[in-house]
């Protein structure tokens, strides 16, 4: 029933536990899963303050950082990679930087995803936990056409 899985993952426990789930979900029905950490794009650098030698300066710093980011998080989510090929699933790893929901989004529109399995980020407590999801949650939700199946983790 499902070819391809893309399960986001944040590096936190409960995208550890969206991991299980889909795996689960992948053997009984021979899937792929494809795991994608997305580095948050940093904000641009207020030019306006600033001399240009200092804006090319953050620029060249705050890219160096975002490489560096990017090689921890590949090795870091290649861990992940091999626990689904230790329960004998095909899987696949893309670490990108951009915004979340749009980097999802583009993702399942070019690979053909037939499901996300993913974690909820936003912890809220009360009547406004039934009410309320992430924003990215939310724009995931609201913008695909394929299932979505969202995990919460201090429900586990």
């Amino acid at each position: 029933m499902y070819k391809t899985i893309l399960l986001p993952h944040d590096g936190t426990p409960a995208g550890d536990l969206a991991i299980e789930h889909a795996i689960h979900i992948a053997k009984s029905s021979s899937s792929e899963i494809i795991i994608l950490h997305v580095i948050e794009d940093f904000p641009h650098v207020p030019v306006f303050s600033l001399h240009a030698s200092q804006v090319t300066k953050i620029k060249k710093e705050i890219a160096q950082v975002t490489k560096e980011m990017k090689t921890v998080m590949e090795k870091e989510m290649t861990q992940r990679i091999e626990t689904c090929k230790k329960n004998g699933i095909d899987s696949h790893l893309k670490v990108v930087v951009g915004l979340a929901a749009e980097e999802i989004l583009k993702t399942v529109k070019n690979n053909k995803i037939d499901l996300i399995v993913m974690a909820k980020r936003r912890k809220l407590k009360g009547i406004k936990s039934l009410l309320t999801l992430g924003s990215v949650s939310r724009k995931i939700i609201e913008n695909t056409s394929c299932p979505v199946l969202m995990m919460d983790a201090e429900k586990k």
